[in-house]
């Protein structure tokens, strides 16, 4: 049970990191390099972008170009400086007004190696992870705000950028060592669950047992006081049970014979002495007609009120059939005392 529990918790781990493997994203390496004012060059390096979820996660190189016009890069033919015959070329085109898609579409036709998405004023540095299916087979990648509009205004100034996009890290919900640590306690926290459940299951079926065990050793110490009580015969030649054919001992199936000790039962049933007791002590009911020898005797509950069972009061059963009495049965007999062949009966002592 315990494997059991385990491999399903393995298995639910599993699943869970195979469907938050798609919610993983890789940043981007992001390197410019122009010449300022100053005649001087400037190289700035940053693991800033992030790649889009459907594109390209490789490197690329090439001059930022930006559209004409509208800054944004929609519309069905935006104009760039630039065109497939030229030098690799990278478009710098800023968030808004169409779907990711439709600008990175728009500049692939027209021969952009990668298109690079900055976001909108006021998020400062900050990213998203772009979506854009149509556009698989093309290198896309966000960066913040800031970083967009100072290449934008050195690309406007007419200085050529160079851009240098390359693959950072994979980040992502299991990524993330705060994930594995989420993931570590879960399992643990799976892993003792199970293990708790099994204990207490076995603990609780050897408890179930114990008690069973317990309850079938007082309902065999009941029989036996149950089977003192019983009337006890010896047949005689002459009996009714000695000269019928047809009446046996239901226990063996052989006739009863002049000699052989035999016991009444409660409802008037009578069985070989050596054949009962051992049913008796295993069952306690007829094995004819299933009567309870220890509910017709009331032998538990004398024994919750203190009787002492080795000096039971003359007790009388009356057999019942449809709901009418039809004789009396004297259990016990003062002036003939009784004697057992099963020694489990020898020197036992009285529990009142």
């Amino acid at each position: 049970m315990g494997n059991g529990k385990t491999q399903l918790a393995c298995l639910l781990l599993f699943c869970l990191l195979r469907h938050t493997a798609g919610f993983v994203f890789w940043t981007a390496m992001v390197e410019i390099s122009y010449v300022n004012n100053q005649n001087e060059t400037t190289d700035k390096y940053c693991e800033c972008g992030v790649f889009g979820r459907n594109s390209a996660v490789e490197r690329v190189q090439g001059l930022v170009t930006v559209p004409k016009g509208d800054p944004k890069g929609c519309g069905s033919n935006p104009v760039y400086n630039r065109n497939a015959s030229s030098p690799p070329w990278i478009a710098l085109v800023k968030r808004g007004n169409c779907t990711f898609s439709e600008k990175i579409l728009a500049a692939k036709h027209q021969g952009a190696a990668a298109v690079v998405v900055y976001n909108y004023e006021g998020t400062f540095n900050s990213t998203t992870h772009m979506s854009h299916p149509e556009t698989k087979g093309i290198v896309a990648i966000m960066i913040g705000n800031l970083q967009g509009m100072e290449i934008y205004k050195l690309v406007q100034n007419g200085t050529d950028v160079n851009l240098v996009i390359d693959v950072g890290s994979p980040h992502g919900p299991w990524m993330d060592a705060y994930w594995l640590y989420f993931l570590s306690i879960a399992f643990f926290i799976v892993t003792t669950a199970s293990i708790a459940y099994f204990v207490f299951i076995s603990a609780n079926r050897l408890y179930n047992l114990r008690m069973h065990r317990r309850s079938e050793r007082r309902l065999k110490s009941e029989a036996k006081k149950a089977i003192q009580r019983l009337q006890v015969r010896t047949l005689k030649r002459g009996d009714e049970e000695t000269t019928s054919d047809t009446t046996v001992c239901a226990i063996c199936i052989e006739s009863y014979k002049a000699g052989e000790v035999v016991t009444v039962l409660t409802c008037d049933h009578i069985f070989h002495k050596t054949c009962i007791e051992p049913w008796l002590l295993e069952r306690r009911t007829c094995p004819m007609c299933k009567c309870d020898i220890l509910k017709a005797l009331g032998v538990e509950e004398e024994d919750k009120d203190g009787i002492d069972s080795n000096s039971p009061p003359e007790v009388t059963v009356i057999t019942v059939a449809g709901g009418d009495a039809l004789y009396e049965v004297p259990l016990t007999d003062a002036s003939s005392p009784q004697y057992y062949d099963n020694r489990s009966f020898e020197g036992e002592p009285a529990r009142g």
